[in-house]
């Protein structure tokens, strides 16, 4: 049976090897995608091997995963959920937990985030009952400042909850600073901005929680999938039970009793004895992954550096090949960061000859995709018309943001070709408009 597997996987490789597009680059022809999966064989590979195995929960790999991504992420616990979306849903619902006694956050509590971004950084606040409160970001960082986050401090603020925007560090050490001068959670969002250091100090060790996601378009990937990390050991069972239905109960899965009191417990109006493995002291969810993608994201693992690596090199080549075109605001790190970037943020100035959709639509008529910074203004989305939140200063940049700015890519699959086609497709564009 071993040589059996082993001659499969053999012939996956060659099947990787056959399907594998190797076609060379067809400028104006050829998808320039703004973001994907990089996957080679070993991927493949793992995939059908776990898939062979029958590992179809969560189990060995997903437990391997967890421990090797914490290792490599600087911090004591990591679990993986089934998105980054439900990472950040577990991170900010920890918070909430009747275990914290007196430092839980509350219905009515308000939670410091920023205006220009992706939803489900916010979404967990309001589905909490807390109320968001919006700050605006600096144009060319895209993300808020210290400064924003003090003003924003009031007497109902018990939370901070920020993304790095598109890899590039936010005032990180600063924030989580100024989170313990007042006596606030942290969490750190660093879906888009795995590898990026801000101080030296690896972007996801400040806060009290952050969180990871592995859909497709981020620096690694399980295809779907999301990881929330601590170092604070209560948070982290916390997140373990909220994952898991809810349950009291700590035992791996397929085990049994590892607290070697499985039937002596007493809790709630629950008769003493109650099997532990059914007592549940959180509302919960499941919102665990299996080991078929944990198996893909070990794989993905062993190349998180080449990948860092491969993001800085094709920033840099689109920063440089830019550089003085008039009408653009080109992007650029934070102070005191080296950003693992995500993409490739561009602001058509307001007083252009051009708009930001005819660039948009010059470059994607020439197969070159691009996205927008997410939803923009929050507070400008139907979602949250009619949602309780509060506003600190004014949210102009957000609205440039939600008018002008658009990104594209820089992930390792681009080519040095590809990211040339690119700078020569903008300022073919630029200098047909004077």
């Amino acid at each position: 049976m071993r040589g059996d597997k082993a001659l499969i996987l053999d012939q996956v490789r060659r099947y990787h090897e056959d399907v594998t597009d190797n076609r060379p680059f067809e400028p104006g022809v050829t998808e320039i995608w703004p973001s994907g999966a990089t996957l080679n064989a070993d991927d493949r590979i793992a995939l059908v091997e776990a898939a062979l195995d029958l590992r179809i929960a969560a189990g060995a790999s997903s437990r391997s995963f967890e421990s090797r991504f914490a290792k490599a992420l600087k911090r004591r616990k990591a679990h993986l959920t089934n998105s980054g979306s439900s990472a950040n849903l577990l991170a900010l619902t920890a918070l909430t937990s009747h275990t914290l006694e007196e430092r839980r956050l509350k219905p009515g509590d308000e939670v410091i985030t920023v205006a220009a971004g992706f939803p489900t950084t916010v979404n967990p606040i309001v589905q909490n009952g807390l109320v968001p409160v919006f700050i605006d970001v600096e144009l060319g960082t895209y993300n808020t400042t210290a400064d924003r986050v003090a003003q924003a401090i009031g007497p109902k603020t018990r939370a901070i909850m920020i993304a790095h925007a598109l890899g590039n560090p936010f005032e990180a050490a600063e924030i989580a600073e100024l989170a313990r001068a007042h006596d606030l959670y942290f969490v750190e969002d660093n879906c888009d901005a795995v590898g990026s250091t801000y101080q030296g100090q690896i972007t996801g060790t400040f806060g009290d929680v952050s969180t990871v996601s592995f859909y497709p378009a981020h620096h690694l990937t399980m295809g779907e999938g999301g990881c929330v990390l601590t170092s604070n050991l209560q948070l982290a069972r916390i997140v373990e039970s909220l994952r898991d239905w809810g349950r009291d109960c700590w035992c791996e899965p397929g085990k049994n009793n590892t607290c070697f009191k499985r039937f002596e417990y007493q809790m709630g109006a629950l008769p003493r004895g109650y099997d532990h493995k059914y007592i549940f002291s959180h509302i919960g969810y499941n919102l665990k992954s299996t080991d078929l993608q944990a198996a893909l994201g070990l794989s993905q693992l062993a190349r998180l550096e080449e990948f860092t690596d491969a993001r800085k090199r094709n920033w840099r080549r689109l920063r440089e090949g830019l550089d003085g075109l008039p009408h653009l605001l080109l992007p650029e790190p934070t102070a005191g960061s080296d950003p693992s970037w995500f993409g490739f943020v561009l602001t058509v100035l307001p007083e252009a000859p051009f708009t930001r959709a005819e660039l948009v639509a010059h470059l994607e008529e020439r197969k070159i995709g691009t996205r927008r910074l997410f939803a923009g203004n929050l507070t400008r989305q139907p979602a949250y018309v009619n949602q309780d939140y509060r506003v600190v200063g004014d949210l102009t940049n957000s609205d440039i943001v939600t008018e002008h700015t658009f990104w594209i890519g820089v992930y390792p699959a681009l080519s040095d070709e590809m990211l040339d086609y690119a700078i020569g497709t903008i300022k073919e564009f630029i200098a047909a408009r004077g």
